[in-house]
């Protein structure tokens, strides 16, 4: 089983990014780790010629970085996530917005809820995911033209919600202390 990723934060507290041990052992190994809690890791590295004794480090599974504190301007935009399908489908926890149907990543599409050709955006709020069949039936009109009602609304994820989307393997420490920084809307608090 590989080493978990490591939650990074900046010296405010806010979540920035996942790294690996490599990268957390790099920011331990120059100084640059402010704070850090959480579950405790030891990385055992070589053995030294001098001593005989195998290097160790520990390090936590969440750790602040130090350096500058974003303004609120880039901190609202750092925070507005990359729109990716992998991240909108499990947003969506992989529930077609129209149908209710659960399906895997292959049978999804990303549909634009007023579409590209209208003036959509292709933004967070403005799309959710749709299995195949749902999304050509809809075709290039909007839900109301359709006939049909959104079962859900789309949203922007927050960071810590977004980096939850992005890891499959995150720690139970690492967990809570991202989910007590989503926001309302998410759904995560609200599971199919």
């Amino acid at each position: 089983m590989s080493a978990p990723l490591i939650l990074t934060l900046d010296m405010a507290g806010n979540p920035h990014s996942w790294v690996n041990y490599e990268n957390a052992a790099y920011y331990y190994t120059k100084g640059l780790v402010a704070w850090d809690f959480g579950e405790s890791y030891t990385l055992h590295g070589g053995m030294s010629r001098a001593t005989l004794q195998q290097s160790t480090l520990e390090m936590n599974s969440i750790i602040a970085i130090r350096g500058k504190i974003l303004s609120a301007e880039l901190m609202q935009r750092y925070n507005t996530p990359t729109l990716t399908n992998k991240a909108l489908f499990a947003r969506d926890q992989h529930v077609c917005a129209y149908c209710g149907d659960i399906f895997n990543d292959s049978e999804l599409t990303r549909d634009h809820v007023v579409p590209t050709s209208k003036k959509g955006a292709n933004q967070w709020n403005n799309v959710v995911a749709s299995c195949k069949r749902c999304n050509n039936a809809k075709g290039d009109r909007t839900p109301e033209e359709w006939g049909k009602h959104l079962l859900f609304l789309p949203y922007t994820p927050c960071r810590s919600e977004y980096l939850i989307l992005t890891n499959r393997r995150i720690l139970a420490d690492q967990m809570d202390f991202l989910m007590k920084r989503v926001n309302k809307q998410s759904r995560l608090l609200f599971p199919h």
